[in-house]
């Protein structure tokens, strides 16, 4: 399927792809700044709106292992196609949400409908591009995953302040028809469909099986399920932090978030750097271990002097910088053991990053409440398991390669 397009003609693709594939992040962070506002409608405690985000998080964990045979069976569009009109019904079940458990399920669909296009984008640049191409255009796509963090929370600011929460779902709605508009009359088909793909539960769990019991994938992707966990503990904690805690507006939170976002960016980007002068793995263990320093310095330096903006706001954001390093790094390594298997080994470890990062959900919803330490102790925790499993595979390796 393969073939050359011209500038424009490519150029278009890619954004809309690239469209697609901002879908996941702007609907997890572009309604954060609301999460206030929500919990006073729905006279719950702001914590509580945090299931709001964890049954989206499982959602994305759960489709993300679905639409992999479901688009190598019926091919990309009509998966897709089906995915963003789920997405949109659920968008406007949320904007007219009456309670909270209302809420949470509807955003649980939104999420099982909204990862079709994380899925699809990926596979269609496979599909669309020459092979020498195919780095560079999902550099591009990358880039603008990384970059919908930063404006997605800014947007939502502006937008909260000026109507409300259930104003961020309508927008959402309005954006997926766009979206459904443009690949119904413009994005080409890009694999036919196999009907020799399987669909039967017992067949694809036992592929996803056959994966996990790589010694290697599976270190590799509890390491990344545990950077991810600190992350996500951040992310969902974030509106209580700033706008609770600290008492930031909602376009002040969209700044903060969207800035501490930016060392996502840097951290990835330097780290392209790095790469040409040192190994993966040795990234990784450096990561690792400056990771899990920095959150116990971050743990100790606010027990001692107490919980302070200017304290907490650098500490995140260096810690986003870590983990901008720290991701593509582990899922490489995870990745790198299989071949033909590649596709769904890469559904598996995404999906294993966002049940983690649903656990950490959780647990922030349950624990940080009326104070940040709680979210500290966390983000120790995750880091600190995190180095120690790599430091294991580390110590394993070497002795394996002494016996030989």
């Amino acid at each position: 399927m393969a073939k050359r397009y011209t500038t424009s003609s490519r150029n278009l693709i890619v954004l809309i792809l690239g469209t697609l594939i901002a879908i996941g992040p702007f609907s997890i962070d572009m309604y954060l700044p609301g999460f206030e506002n929500v919990a006073n409608d729905f006279n719950v405690d702001i914590s509580k709106v945090g299931y709001t985000l964890t049954s989206y998080l499982i959602g994305i964990a759960l489709g993300q292992l679905a639409y992999g045979p479901l688009m190598d069976r019926f091919g990309r569009r009509r998966p897709l196609i089906g995915g963003l009109t789920l997405f949109i019904f659920s968008s406007l079940i949320c904007a007219f949400s009456w309670k909270l458990e209302i809420l949470v399920t509807a955003r649980f669909f939104m999420a099982l409908g909204g990862c079709a296009g994380m899925v699809a984008s990926k596979a269609m640049v496979r599909d669309l591009f020459e092979k020498k191409q195919v780095a560079d255009v999902l550099s591009t796509l990358m880039l603008i995953m990384g970059v919908a963090p930063i404006i997605a929370p800014t947007v939502g600011g502006l937008v909260i302040g000026a109507f409300d929460w259930e104003a961020v779902f309508f927008i959402l709605a309005g954006f997926a028809v766009l979206m459904l508009l443009l690949i119904t009359y413009i994005l080409p088909e890009s694999a036919k469909p196999n009907r020799a793909t399987s669909l039967r539960p017992k067949r694809i769990l036992s592929e996803y099986l056959s994966i996990l019991k790589n010694r290697e994938f599976f270190i590799f992707a509890m390491i990344r399920g545990f950077s991810l966990g600190a992350l996500l503990s951040y992310v969902s904690s974030a509106p209580f932090i700033f706008l609770s805690f600290f008492g930031l507006t909602e376009q002040e939170f969209g700044w903060v978030f969207g800035s501490n976002a930016l060392g996502l960016i840097l951290g990835s980007q330097i780290n392209r750097l790095a790469l040409r002068k040192f190994s993966l793995f040795n990234i990784a263990v450096t990561i690792s271990i400056a990771l899990t320093l920095l959150t116990l310095g971050g743990l100790i330096i606010s027990s001692v002097v107490g919980v302070q903006f200017w304290i907490i706001y650098p500490f995140l954001f260096m810690m986003l910088f870590c983990i901008g390093f720290q991701n593509p790094n582990t899922t490489a390594l995870s990745l790198d053991p299989f071949t033909i298997q590649a596709g769904s080994a890469s559904a598996l470890v995404g999906s294993i990053g966002m049940i983690f990062g649903s656990v950490a959900s959780i647990a922030v919803s349950q624990l940080v409440t009326d104070g940040v330490m709680p979210l500290l102790f966390i983000l120790f925790s995750c880091a600190l398991c995190s180095m120690l499993l790599i430091l294991y595979y580390r110590r394993r390796i070497k002795r394996e390669i002494v016996i030989q």
